[in-house]
């Protein structure tokens, strides 16, 4: 079977850029795919387009998902997967909730890598707050969504590999998925799953 790539899934502040660059330095192949962003704030991990070019790659059919949080609009653009399965890479893709992800994985149940990074609520406070953000209550308000979601959209095999990054270092969450992924992608094996 072919892995299309990996999924990141968890509330603000469980480690998704972290655990994402750990996953490069382990493998060059695994780079983050980037989502596109209209509206402001952080810049990094995101290319910032106008309302307008989105409603364009809508309308083209090249969206797979949107996203509002924040006051944003977060989106993927189809071609972005595309070039970088062309140029021999694994997209790692970050979402934020379960129906985005399942229009991002589609109809092969098996299709991406789905992992689970999780962070106890007081833990997100505490990286948010760290790190600067300046609107650390809408990122444990999202942390009260994304905990609403799984209980609401997910089931017990829904995520092929569960990482607590508050007990696990990147690089060890890094060769956990590593190792997730290279099961997944050999055939007729497939990774243990499991959920929050």
């Amino acid at each position: 079977m072919t892995v299309q790539g990996v999924v990141l899934y968890g509330p603000p502040a469980s480690g998704k850029d972290t655990v994402t660059a750990a996953l490069h330095e382990l493998d060059p192949r695994f780079v983050l795919l980037p989502k596109l962003k209209v509206g402001t704030g952080r810049s990094a991990g995101y290319e910032f387009v106008s309302a307008e070019h989105l409603d364009k790659l809508r309308e083209a059919g090249r969206l797979i998902a949107e996203t509002r949080r924040y006051g944003n609009v977060y989106a993927i653009d189809r071609h972005a997967i595309e070039t970088r399965h062309a140029a021999g890479c694994v997209p790692v893709a970050h979402m934020g909730n379960i129906p985005d992800l399942r229009r991002l994985i589609g109809r092969i149940p098996d299709a991406w890598l789905r992992v689970l990074l999780w962070v106890p609520r007081h833990i997100t406070e505490q990286r948010s707050t760290e790190r600067g953000d300046p609107d650390t209550a809408k990122r444990l308000s999202a942390w009260d969504e994304t905990l609403s979601d799984l209980e609401t959209n997910t089931d017990a095999g829904f995520f092929h590999l569960r990482i607590h990054t508050d007990r696990l270092s990147p690089d060890a969450a890094a060769s956990e998925i590593m190792n997730a992924y290279d099961r997944l992608h050999t055939a007729g094996s497939s990774p243990k799953r499991s959920r929050l």
